[in-house]
Protein backbone atom coordinates (compact mmCIF):
# COMPACT_ATOMS: atom_id res chain seq x y z
CA UNK A 1 0.00 0.00 0.00
CA UNK A 2 1.45 3.28 -0.78
CA UNK A 3 1.38 6.51 1.80
CA UNK A 4 0.02 9.99 1.30
CA UNK A 5 1.46 12.31 3.57
CA UNK A 6 0.25 15.33 4.59
CA UNK A 7 2.28 17.73 7.33
CA UNK A 8 0.25 20.45 8.56
CA UNK A 9 -3.74 20.54 9.46
CA UNK A 10 -4.56 23.86 8.80
CA UNK A 11 -6.50 25.50 6.28
CA UNK A 12 -4.68 23.74 2.82
CA UNK A 13 -4.11 20.64 4.73
CA UNK A 14 -7.22 20.17 5.77
CA UNK A 15 -9.08 21.19 2.91
CA UNK A 16 -6.15 18.95 0.25
CA UNK A 17 -7.14 15.74 2.63
CA UNK A 18 -10.69 16.67 2.44
CA UNK A 19 -10.56 16.19 -0.79
CA UNK A 20 -8.12 14.05 -2.17
CA UNK A 21 -9.88 11.08 0.43
CA UNK A 22 -12.14 11.27 -1.95
CA UNK A 23 -10.20 11.07 -4.79
CA UNK A 24 -7.75 8.13 -3.79
CA UNK A 25 -8.71 4.32 -3.62
CA UNK A 26 -8.35 3.18 -0.19
CA UNK A 27 -7.47 0.11 -0.98
CA UNK A 28 -4.35 1.23 -2.74
CA UNK A 29 -3.44 4.65 -0.66
CA UNK A 30 -3.32 5.06 3.02
CA UNK A 31 -3.58 8.90 4.04
CA UNK A 32 -1.69 9.68 7.04
CA UNK A 33 -2.01 13.68 8.18
CA UNK A 34 0.79 15.20 10.60
CA UNK A 35 -0.06 18.48 13.05
CA UNK A 36 1.27 19.59 16.27
CA UNK A 37 -2.20 21.46 17.44
CA UNK A 38 -4.87 19.80 18.74
CA UNK A 39 -7.12 22.76 18.20
CA UNK A 40 -7.78 24.26 15.05
CA UNK A 41 -7.91 27.69 14.22
CA UNK A 42 -10.01 30.31 12.46
CA UNK A 43 -7.05 33.07 12.51
CA UNK A 44 -9.11 35.41 10.83
CA UNK A 45 -10.90 35.08 13.98
CA UNK A 46 -7.68 36.59 15.90
CA UNK A 47 -8.70 40.31 14.99
CA UNK A 48 -11.72 40.11 15.99
CA UNK A 49 -10.49 39.48 19.68
CA UNK A 50 -9.29 42.23 20.85
CA UNK A 51 -12.07 44.19 20.30
CA UNK A 52 -14.38 41.80 22.03
CA UNK A 53 -16.11 40.81 18.90
CA UNK A 54 -14.93 37.34 19.24
CA UNK A 55 -14.23 35.51 22.27
CA UNK A 56 -11.78 33.59 22.39
CA UNK A 57 -13.72 30.29 21.84
CA UNK A 58 -15.08 31.27 18.83
CA UNK A 59 -11.25 31.09 16.97
CA UNK A 60 -10.72 27.31 17.68
CA UNK A 61 -12.41 24.14 17.35
CA UNK A 62 -10.89 20.42 17.27
CA UNK A 63 -8.90 19.56 14.97
CA UNK A 64 -9.60 16.14 14.79
CA UNK A 65 -13.43 16.86 13.88
CA UNK A 66 -11.66 17.73 10.15
CA UNK A 67 -10.25 14.78 9.69
CA UNK A 68 -11.96 12.86 6.71
CA UNK A 69 -13.35 9.54 7.17
CA UNK A 70 -10.41 6.76 6.89
CA UNK A 71 -7.26 9.58 7.21
CA UNK A 72 -5.21 8.54 10.22
CA UNK A 73 -4.21 11.79 12.06
CA UNK A 74 -0.67 11.90 14.00
CA UNK A 75 -0.75 14.74 16.82
CA UNK A 76 3.14 15.62 16.83
CA UNK A 77 5.96 18.08 15.98
CA UNK A 78 7.71 17.04 13.40
CA UNK A 79 11.08 16.54 13.79
CA UNK A 80 12.73 16.66 10.68
CA UNK A 81 11.87 16.16 6.58
CA UNK A 82 13.92 14.39 4.68
CA UNK A 83 12.80 14.49 0.64
CA UNK A 84 15.57 12.78 -0.70
CA UNK A 85 14.97 9.57 1.14
CA UNK A 86 10.81 10.23 1.57
CA UNK A 87 10.83 10.04 4.89
CA UNK A 88 9.75 12.17 7.82
CA UNK A 89 10.82 11.74 11.60
CA UNK A 90 8.16 13.22 13.82
CA UNK A 91 9.27 13.94 17.49
CA UNK A 92 7.01 12.08 19.14
CA UNK A 93 8.57 8.38 19.94
CA UNK A 94 11.00 9.22 16.91
CA UNK A 95 8.41 7.61 14.54
CA UNK A 96 9.77 7.15 10.89
CA UNK A 97 7.12 7.71 8.35
CA UNK A 98 7.76 6.58 4.87
CA UNK A 99 5.37 8.39 2.02
CA UNK A 100 5.39 7.88 -1.97
CA UNK A 101 3.94 11.51 -2.17
CA UNK A 102 4.09 14.35 0.62
CA UNK A 103 2.30 17.58 0.86
CA UNK A 104 3.91 19.73 3.17
CA UNK A 105 1.32 22.62 4.73
CA UNK A 106 3.10 23.59 7.95
CA UNK A 107 2.16 27.40 7.44
CA UNK A 108 3.95 30.30 9.17
CA UNK A 109 4.45 31.95 12.32
CA UNK A 110 5.56 35.04 14.17
CA UNK A 111 9.69 35.56 14.93
CA UNK A 112 9.40 38.73 17.38
CA UNK A 113 12.93 37.67 18.57
CA UNK A 114 13.94 38.56 14.99
CA UNK A 115 13.47 42.48 15.97
CA UNK A 116 15.77 43.49 18.59
CA UNK A 117 14.30 44.40 21.85
CA UNK A 118 10.68 43.44 20.98
CA UNK A 119 10.35 40.53 23.43
CA UNK A 120 11.99 43.02 26.08
CA UNK A 121 10.68 44.47 28.90
CA UNK A 122 7.31 45.97 27.16
CA UNK A 123 6.34 42.39 25.74
CA UNK A 124 3.00 41.93 26.60
CA UNK A 125 2.39 44.73 28.97
CA UNK A 126 2.46 47.95 26.51
CA UNK A 127 3.68 45.56 23.14
CA UNK A 128 1.61 43.40 21.96
CA UNK A 129 1.29 41.08 18.62
CA UNK A 130 -3.00 39.80 17.34
CA UNK A 131 -1.53 36.91 15.39
CA UNK A 132 -1.79 34.39 17.99
CA UNK A 133 -4.44 33.51 20.37
CA UNK A 134 -2.33 34.41 23.26
CA UNK A 135 -1.47 38.05 21.58
CA UNK A 136 -4.85 38.35 20.69
CA UNK A 137 -6.37 37.47 24.19
CA UNK A 138 -3.62 39.79 26.62
CA UNK A 139 -4.21 42.95 23.95
CA UNK A 140 -8.22 42.58 24.42
CA UNK A 141 -7.46 42.50 28.23
CA UNK A 142 -5.21 45.66 27.95
CA UNK A 143 -7.41 47.39 26.01
CA UNK A 144 -10.01 46.88 28.15
CA UNK A 145 -8.81 49.21 30.48
CA UNK A 146 -5.94 51.17 28.51
CA UNK A 147 -7.14 55.54 28.42
CA UNK A 148 -5.59 56.37 25.36
CA UNK A 149 -1.87 57.75 23.98
CA UNK A 150 -0.55 57.11 21.09
CA UNK A 151 -1.10 53.45 19.46
CA UNK A 152 1.64 52.34 16.84
CA UNK A 153 0.56 49.61 14.80
CA UNK A 154 3.85 48.30 12.81
CA UNK A 155 4.49 45.81 10.35
CA UNK A 156 8.32 44.16 10.41
CA UNK A 157 8.83 43.18 7.29
CA UNK A 158 7.00 41.24 4.01
CA UNK A 159 5.49 38.43 3.50
CA UNK A 160 3.11 38.31 6.22
CA UNK A 161 0.07 36.72 7.36
CA UNK A 162 -2.69 38.00 6.07
CA UNK A 163 -1.07 41.54 4.66
CA UNK A 164 -4.59 43.32 5.46
CA UNK A 165 -5.03 42.31 8.96
CA UNK A 166 -3.08 44.94 10.23
CA UNK A 167 -4.67 47.96 7.76
CA UNK A 168 -8.50 46.27 9.80
CA UNK A 169 -7.12 46.62 13.01
CA UNK A 170 -6.34 50.06 13.07
CA UNK A 171 -9.15 50.62 10.82
CA UNK A 172 -11.10 48.91 14.32
CA UNK A 173 -9.19 50.80 16.38
CA UNK A 174 -10.56 53.76 15.37
CA UNK A 175 -14.04 52.12 15.38
CA UNK A 176 -13.13 50.69 19.07
CA UNK A 177 -11.99 53.97 20.58
CA UNK A 178 -14.72 56.26 19.19
CA UNK A 179 -17.52 54.10 20.32
CA UNK A 180 -15.75 53.90 23.68
CA UNK A 181 -15.37 57.85 23.54
CA UNK A 182 -11.78 58.27 23.80
CA UNK A 183 -10.90 58.48 20.51
CA UNK A 184 -9.89 62.31 20.76
CA UNK A 185 -7.38 60.91 23.50
CA UNK A 186 -5.71 58.43 21.34
CA UNK A 187 -3.59 58.94 18.04
CA UNK A 188 -3.15 56.40 15.35
CA UNK A 189 -0.49 55.66 13.63
CA UNK A 190 0.36 53.07 10.56
CA UNK A 191 3.86 51.99 10.12
CA UNK A 192 4.87 49.90 7.36
CA UNK A 193 8.11 48.75 5.31
CA UNK A 194 5.73 49.23 2.39
CA UNK A 195 5.71 52.61 0.41
CA UNK A 196 1.90 52.97 0.80
CA UNK A 197 -0.78 51.44 2.97
CA UNK A 198 -0.71 48.40 0.56
CA UNK A 199 1.00 46.84 -1.87
CA UNK A 200 -0.78 47.43 -5.10
CA UNK A 201 -1.14 50.86 -6.43
CA UNK A 202 -4.98 50.98 -6.99
CA UNK A 203 -5.59 49.27 -3.30
CA UNK A 204 -2.97 51.27 -1.57
CA UNK A 205 -4.49 54.74 -2.83
CA UNK A 206 -7.62 53.75 -1.87
CA UNK A 207 -6.81 52.58 1.88
CA UNK A 208 -4.85 55.62 2.23
CA UNK A 209 -7.36 58.07 1.25
CA UNK A 210 -9.20 56.62 4.08
CA UNK A 211 -6.58 56.24 6.92
CA UNK A 212 -6.37 60.44 6.10
CA UNK A 213 -10.26 60.79 6.60
CA UNK A 214 -10.03 59.08 9.94
CA UNK A 215 -7.17 60.78 11.12
CA UNK A 216 -4.58 57.80 10.75
CA UNK A 217 -0.88 58.78 10.16
CA UNK A 218 0.74 56.80 7.93
CA UNK A 219 4.25 56.25 8.11
CA UNK A 220 5.75 54.95 4.67
CA UNK A 221 8.82 53.10 3.92
CA UNK A 222 9.41 52.48 7.90
CA UNK A 223 12.30 49.55 8.29
CA UNK A 224 11.87 48.57 11.59
CA UNK A 225 15.51 48.65 13.31
CA UNK A 226 15.06 47.55 17.20
CA UNK A 227 12.70 48.54 19.55
CA UNK A 228 13.68 50.60 22.91
CA UNK A 229 10.85 49.17 25.43
CA UNK A 230 12.46 51.20 28.18
CA UNK A 231 12.02 54.51 26.21
CA UNK A 232 9.08 53.40 24.11
CA UNK A 233 10.21 54.36 20.67
CA UNK A 234 10.63 52.21 17.30
CA UNK A 235 13.85 52.91 15.43
CA UNK A 236 14.21 52.42 11.60
CA UNK A 237 17.46 51.72 9.51
CA UNK A 238 17.26 54.56 8.10
CA UNK A 239 17.41 56.16 11.77
CA UNK A 240 13.64 57.56 12.13
CA UNK A 241 12.39 56.91 15.26
CA UNK A 242 8.59 56.50 16.22
CA UNK A 243 7.37 57.10 19.63
CA UNK A 244 4.36 54.62 21.46
CA UNK A 245 2.54 54.42 24.73
CA UNK A 246 1.20 51.33 23.11
CA UNK A 247 2.96 49.03 20.29
CA UNK A 248 0.98 46.49 18.34
CA UNK A 249 3.54 44.60 15.97
CA UNK A 250 3.00 42.11 13.30
CA UNK A 251 6.26 40.44 13.79
CA UNK A 252 8.55 38.79 10.89
CA UNK A 253 6.82 35.77 9.58
CA UNK A 254 8.61 32.77 9.04
CA UNK A 255 7.87 29.28 7.96
CA UNK A 256 7.95 26.28 10.45
CA UNK A 257 11.17 25.58 12.29
CA UNK A 258 11.16 22.38 10.85
CA UNK A 259 11.96 23.86 7.49
CA UNK A 260 14.78 25.12 9.05
CA UNK A 261 16.18 22.40 10.74
CA UNK A 262 15.28 19.67 7.46
CA UNK A 263 17.26 22.23 5.10
CA UNK A 264 14.62 22.42 2.41
CA UNK A 265 13.59 26.14 2.78
CA UNK A 266 15.06 29.73 2.01
CA UNK A 267 16.16 32.32 4.53
CA UNK A 268 12.94 32.72 5.70
CA UNK A 269 12.21 28.96 5.80
CA UNK A 270 9.49 29.29 3.07
CA UNK A 271 10.04 26.06 0.75
CA UNK A 272 11.07 26.71 -3.05
CA UNK A 273 7.85 25.98 -5.16
CA UNK A 274 6.54 26.28 -8.10
CA UNK A 275 4.01 29.24 -8.58
CA UNK A 276 2.01 27.32 -11.26
CA UNK A 277 1.46 23.92 -10.35
CA UNK A 278 2.26 24.20 -6.68
CA UNK A 279 5.06 21.35 -6.97
CA UNK A 280 8.16 21.63 -4.92
CA UNK A 281 11.09 22.96 -7.52
CA UNK A 282 13.71 20.57 -5.88
CA UNK A 283 11.48 17.23 -5.44
CA UNK A 284 8.89 15.88 -7.79
CA UNK A 285 6.46 13.71 -5.44
CA UNK A 286 6.26 17.02 -2.83
CA UNK A 287 3.85 19.67 -2.91
CA UNK A 288 3.77 22.53 -0.81
CA UNK A 289 0.34 24.42 0.11
CA UNK A 290 -0.49 27.52 2.17
CA UNK A 291 2.14 29.78 3.96
CA UNK A 292 4.45 27.44 3.66
CA UNK A 293 5.57 27.65 0.21
CA UNK A 294 7.46 30.89 -0.99
CA UNK A 295 4.87 32.05 -4.11
CA UNK A 296 4.44 35.07 -4.68
CA UNK A 297 0.65 35.32 -3.46
CA UNK A 298 -0.94 36.61 -0.42
CA UNK A 299 -0.10 34.86 2.40
CA UNK A 300 -3.92 34.22 3.77
CA UNK A 301 -6.73 31.72 3.65
CA UNK A 302 -8.26 32.59 0.40
CA UNK A 303 -5.05 31.70 -1.16
CA UNK A 304 -4.79 28.03 0.31
CA UNK A 305 -8.36 27.87 -0.76
CA UNK A 306 -7.97 29.20 -4.36
CA UNK A 307 -4.79 27.02 -4.71
CA UNK A 308 -6.08 23.64 -3.61
CA UNK A 309 -7.90 22.50 -6.85
CA UNK A 310 -4.76 23.28 -8.62
CA UNK A 311 -2.84 20.93 -6.35
CA UNK A 312 -5.24 18.34 -6.33
CA UNK A 313 -5.86 18.17 -10.20
CA UNK A 314 -1.54 18.19 -10.46
CA UNK A 315 -1.25 15.53 -7.54
CA UNK A 316 -3.39 13.46 -9.43
CA UNK A 317 -1.66 13.55 -12.68
CA UNK A 318 1.70 12.99 -11.40
CA UNK A 319 0.44 9.86 -9.77
CA UNK A 320 -0.98 9.05 -13.03
CA UNK A 321 2.32 9.75 -14.92
CA UNK A 322 0.30 12.50 -17.31
CA UNK A 323 1.31 15.81 -17.55
CA UNK A 324 0.45 18.48 -14.52
CA UNK A 325 -1.73 21.04 -16.86
CA UNK A 326 -3.52 22.76 -13.89
CA UNK A 327 -1.68 26.45 -13.33
CA UNK A 328 -2.03 28.40 -10.20
CA UNK A 329 -2.70 31.97 -11.22
CA UNK A 330 -2.00 33.58 -7.69
CA UNK A 331 -6.07 34.17 -7.11
CA UNK A 332 -6.46 36.12 -3.43
CA UNK A 333 -9.06 37.96 -2.15
CA UNK A 334 -9.71 39.81 1.05
CA UNK A 335 -12.19 41.63 2.99
CA UNK A 336 -11.15 44.52 4.78
CA UNK A 337 -13.01 45.63 8.12
CA UNK A 338 -12.47 49.76 7.98
CA UNK A 339 -15.05 49.73 11.09
CA UNK A 340 -18.60 51.43 11.87
CA UNK A 341 -20.02 47.84 10.29
CA UNK A 342 -18.43 48.57 6.88
CA UNK A 343 -15.72 46.46 4.94
CA UNK A 344 -14.14 46.52 1.45
CA UNK A 345 -12.88 43.81 -0.99
CA UNK A 346 -10.35 42.88 -2.81
CA UNK A 347 -9.69 40.47 -5.55
CA UNK A 348 -6.82 39.66 -7.76
CA UNK A 349 -3.85 37.34 -9.14
CA UNK A 350 -0.14 37.31 -9.68
CA UNK A 351 -0.78 39.57 -12.57
CA UNK A 352 -4.27 41.59 -11.66
CA UNK A 353 -4.10 44.45 -9.12
CA UNK A 354 -7.35 44.74 -7.14
CA UNK A 355 -9.84 46.79 -9.28
CA UNK A 356 -12.90 48.50 -8.64
CA UNK A 357 -16.62 46.68 -9.20
CA UNK A 358 -18.99 44.12 -8.08
CA UNK A 359 -18.61 40.56 -6.53
CA UNK A 360 -19.07 37.82 -7.33
CA UNK A 361 -22.03 38.29 -9.97
CA UNK A 362 -20.96 41.26 -12.27
CA UNK A 363 -23.05 44.39 -11.91
CA UNK A 364 -25.25 42.65 -9.05
CA UNK A 365 -22.93 42.06 -6.30
CA UNK A 366 -23.74 41.72 -3.44
CA UNK A 367 -20.02 42.46 -2.38
CA UNK A 368 -18.25 45.82 -3.65
CA UNK A 369 -15.18 45.85 -4.62
CA UNK A 370 -12.40 48.94 -3.41
CA UNK A 371 -15.58 49.80 -2.03
CA UNK A 372 -16.87 50.03 1.84
CA UNK A 373 -20.04 48.41 2.19
CA UNK A 374 -22.25 47.10 5.49
CA UNK A 375 -23.01 43.83 3.29
CA UNK A 376 -19.30 43.32 3.10
CA UNK A 377 -19.19 43.64 6.90
CA UNK A 378 -21.80 40.77 7.06
CA UNK A 379 -19.60 38.86 4.30
CA UNK A 380 -16.95 38.88 6.85
CA UNK A 381 -18.25 38.20 9.61
CA UNK A 382 -20.81 34.93 7.83
CA UNK A 383 -17.63 33.66 6.47
CA UNK A 384 -16.78 32.44 9.74
CA UNK A 385 -19.54 29.65 9.69
CA UNK A 386 -19.09 28.74 5.38
CA UNK A 387 -15.38 28.44 6.80
CA UNK A 388 -16.00 25.81 9.77
CA UNK A 389 -19.12 24.00 7.82
CA UNK A 390 -18.60 23.96 4.38
CA UNK A 391 -14.82 24.23 3.61
CA UNK A 392 -13.25 22.55 6.47
CA UNK A 393 -16.05 19.58 5.27
CA UNK A 394 -14.56 19.44 2.48
CA UNK A 395 -17.56 20.57 0.32
CA UNK A 396 -17.11 22.51 -2.65
CA UNK A 397 -17.82 26.53 -2.71
CA UNK A 398 -19.29 27.45 -6.03
CA UNK A 399 -16.61 30.48 -6.50
CA UNK A 400 -14.46 30.32 -9.03
CA UNK A 401 -10.30 29.17 -8.30
CA UNK A 402 -8.88 31.53 -11.14
CA UNK A 403 -9.63 35.00 -11.28
CA UNK A 404 -12.77 36.51 -13.25
CA UNK A 405 -12.53 39.92 -14.64
CA UNK A 406 -16.16 39.89 -14.81
CA UNK A 407 -17.83 43.12 -12.67
CA UNK A 408 -14.48 44.91 -12.64
CA UNK A 409 -13.68 47.97 -13.87
CA UNK A 410 -10.60 48.79 -15.61
CA UNK A 411 -10.37 52.34 -15.79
Amino acid sequence: MKTFLILGAGTAGTLLASRISKKLNKKDWKIIIVEKDQNHYYQPGFLFVPFGIYKPKDTYKPNRKFIPSGAEFINSEIDTIDPDANKVTLVKDKQVIKYDYLVIATGSTIRPAETEGLMDGGWRKNIFDFYTPDGSTALGKFLESWQGGRLVINIAEMPIKCPVAPLEFIFLADWFFTKKGIRNKVELVFSTPLSGAFTKPKASAMLGNLMAKKNIKVEPDFAISDVDSGKNVIHSYDGREIPFDLLVSTPVNMGAPVIERSGIGDDLNFIPTDKFTLQSKNWQNVFVLGDASNIPASKAGAVAHFSTGTALENILAHIKDEEMLAKFDGHANCFIETGFNKASLIDFNYDVEPLPGMYPVPGIGPMSLLGESVINHWGKLGFKYLYWDILMRGWEVPLPDKLSMAGKKLD
